[in-house]
């Protein structure tokens, strides 16, 4: 069994559920509080021990490259003007040189496609997988889990959550076998199917570890839904061949890829943070009272 070393973050989309925010910014750079969405995944990657990141790129993201560089100017106007916590606070959150890479997907073929681009980057390793819209809330990040539970059965692990079992169509869900230390082996994976069809409620939240072959069978992967090359299709794929194991997620994992999920997740980061709680939670009880009242009136 090889250590996971590396961890792909694909952050080439385009963003458009967001428009017009996203026309100029990368919807990876939306902040939820005080930090962009990006930071929090790479954040939960670096708490589970991964050692170098690689992001996928696309046209217009070089915000998200400079954004992990180092400024200068600012690191020295902070030093001067003695904001101590601010600079302490960019430097604890610096990568560290060479522990980042980039490289392009050029055009918008999908999932798969995005996460074949890092192949030559990976090389032949298994690594870690965060799609960064899911941000991760809990006592510590999700990819911990996964991590841990791969060191104890190898093959690959994907991180799950249990949903509403009438909203299976929303989803990716797998089918549950034989339990395992805190998770259970994977039986399928099917793709937003029927409740009535669903093996189970159990969906994969994006968060993986995949061994390297995958590269090999998204190299030749046929094109699925949408007209893209889909990740969960080449993963069927190499299910054939090794086993897939599921860690469930204690925490709660919000989609900020959609604007609900993006709101929910920054009143729960807000109300968590001790240095704005109070700050916030009166306003919006206030303002949960005062359109309770309007529906009411109405």
């Amino acid at each position: 069994m090889k250590k996971v070393r590396k961890a792909v973050i694909p952050v080439a989309g385009l963003g458009t559920r967001f428009l017009p925010a996203t026309k100029a910014m990368p919807k990876e750079m939306l902040t939820i509080v005080d930090r962009p969405v990006v930071q929090y995944a790479v954040d939960e990657a670096l708490e589970a021990g991964i050692e170098h990141i690689v992001f996928v790129t696309g046209r217009n993201k070089h915000i998200i490259e400079d954004y992990f560089d180092i400024q200068p100017e600012l690191l020295d106007t902070l030093t001067r003007s003695g904001k101590t916590d601010q600079l302490s606070t960019l430097n604890r959150m610096q990568p560290q040189p060479g522990a980042i890479s980039f490289t392009r997907q050029q055009a918008p073929h999908g999932l798969g496609h995005a996460v074949w681009c890092a192949h030559d980057v990976i090389g032949d390793e298994p690594f870690a997988l965060l799609l960064p819209d899911m941000v991760s809330f809990g006592e510590r990040g999700c990819l911990a889990g996964v991590m841990e539970l791969y060191e104890r059965t190898g093959g690959n692990v994907v991180a799950v959550e249990q949903c509403d079992p009438l909203d299976t169509g929303s989803y990716g869900i797998v089918g549950k076998g034989p339990g395992v230390e805190k998770g259970f082996a994977i039986t399928g994976m099917v793709e937003k199917p029927e409740p009535s069809a669903a093996p189970s409620n159990f969906y994969i939240n994006g968060r993986y570890v995949l061994q390297p072959e995958i590269f090999g069978l998204l190299d030749n992967q046929e094109r699925g839904a949408g007209g893209e090359i889909q990740l969960t299709d080449a993963m069927l794929r190499l299910s054939a061949a090794q086993d897939f194991f599921a860690s469930p997620f204690e925490g709660r994992m919000f989609d900020c890829g959609s604007k609900d999920g993006f709101i929910q997740a920054n009143v729960a980061f807000a109300l968590a943070r001790a240095d704005i709680r109070d700050l916030v939670l009166e306003p919006i009880e206030t303002i949960i009272a005062q359109q309770t009242r309007r529906s009411e009136a109405a």
